[in-house]
């Protein structure tokens, strides 16, 4: 099972998690993270869904081929009286703008057919096949 820890995130990743927090608090927004690190397996199963596994296609990364599984990355969710708000544009924009204040990509501005407003990486600059290649985020 795919972590929910801000522990199992790389320390830069963590650090930028944990600004982002403070800065949804300070908003007034309720945020839960419930996806950190996730593995290579599970990031494959996820990929499966909607191509040969039923359900809706949530992702277009293989296992090794997403920041979760450099522990990067991490997934939320806004709450509005302790519940999920999973189709709030606009809560979502607004913590997306407040995790590209403290230097986060928020996948909200992702062109394509696949937007992922409830993702958050930071890379520090490299590629995944950087990171493939033993380079560390810093």
């Amino acid at each position: 099972m795919a972590s929910r820890s801000l522990d199992d995130l790389a320390p830069p990743a963590k650090a930028r998690a944990e600004a982002f927090l403070r800065a949804t608090q300070d908003a007034g927004l309720d945020i839960l993270i419930y996806c950190t690190y996730r593995s290579p397996e599970e990031q494959n199963a996820l990929y499966a869904q909607g191509r040969t596994q039923p359900g809706r296609i949530v992702t277009n990364a293989r296992g090794g081929d997403s920041w979760h599984n450099w522990r990067s990355a991490f997934d939320f969710v806004p709450l509005v009286a302790g519940k999920p708000a999973w189709n709030d544009a606009a809560l979502y924009a607004k913590a997306g703008r407040l995790a590209e204040s403290v230097g986060l990509e928020w996948a909200g501005r992702w062109t394509g057919k696949l937007r992922e407003t409830a993702h958050c990486q930071y890379t520090g600059g490299l590629t995944l096949a950087q990171l493939k290649s033993g380079a560390k985020v810093a």
